[in-house]
């Protein structure tokens, strides 16, 4: 199958000023069908009802909770009931893209912080590979892009501290760990560790540690979604088959290794 006939499933999409929307756009684009799975499902269908119009391909979009076994389990069943009444094509992608962050300093973090970064990135990641990896090997193909971070590797010096960069530390053991598993399977899983990318995630930042993160960055620039989007998508491609538990850096020099 070519990407006009398979779905491509995407958690966290539907911010402006997101990865994952331009990522759903890149898609579209390149043909795929498009399943947006965010917390806010009015937001998630009215983007894919967009994304359909503009672009020409199947598109859905349905409520999720990254952090709930139950939501996510109900997000895969109404994605699954989409591809069985033949609204979308087989799930042939997942871009685990739904992420927080967060700037408290380790002293004054809270367990509560610590559960709430670590479920949304970590823990959602895993649920929702859990939830959509068992249709990929039953078709023999898939593609699953699992978002870190550069502070993953760097530990921090972004915008997110440690339970951020710890999370996203996670997510590379858990790419990597899964990728030999299921390495006969048709299923490819590999990571990319984004740096500082022109999004709102660092909400909150001000001008100083915004030309402080970019002072540090060879390029001297944050990179942009597009830029974000295009390996997220490549990933996602006939031409990435033997490409499986890599870690991809985009991060325009900022960590070099």
């Amino acid at each position: 199958m070519t990407s006009t006939q398979r779905t491509a499933v995407l958690t966290g999409a539907t911010s402006e000023r997101g990865i994952g929307l331009t990522t759903a756009r890149r898609y579209a684009r390149e043909g795929w069908g498009i399943a947006i799975l965010d917390l806010d499902g009015e937001k998630s269908a009215k983007v894919a009802a967009e994304i359909a119009n503009e672009f020409n391909v199947p598109a859905f979009g349905y409520e999720i909770d990254v952090a709930s076994e139950a939501s996510v389990a109900a997000a895969q069943a109404a994605v699954a009931a989409e591809v069985s009444a033949g609204n979308l094509p087989p799930v042939g992608a997942l871009a685990n893209i739904a992420g927080i962050t967060s700037p408290v300093p380790f002293l004054e973090t809270t367990l509560e912080l610590w559960h709430k970064v670590m479920d949304v990135n970590a823990t959602g990641t895993y649920l929702v590979t859990k939830a959509f990896l068992p249709d990929m090997i039953a078709n023999g193909w898939g593609r699953i892009v699992n978002m870190s971070s550069v502070s993953a590797q760097r530990g921090g010096g972004v915008f997110g501290k440690v339970p951020y960069s710890a999370a996203k530390a996670a997510i590379l053991g858990f790419t990597k760990a899964l990728a030999r598993e299921i390495g006969g399977t048709g299923v490819t899983v590999n990571a990319i560790t984004p740096g500082a990318v022109d999004t709102n995630i660092r909400v909150g930042s001000t001008q100083e540690q915004e030309d402080a993160i970019n002072a540090g960055i060879p390029l001297g620039r944050n990179a942009t979604t597009e830029e974000v989007a295009a390996v997220i998508t490549f990933l996602s491609s006939e031409d990435s088959a033997y490409l499986t538990g890599t870690t991809i850096d985009i991060n325009g020099g900022s960590h070099i290794h």
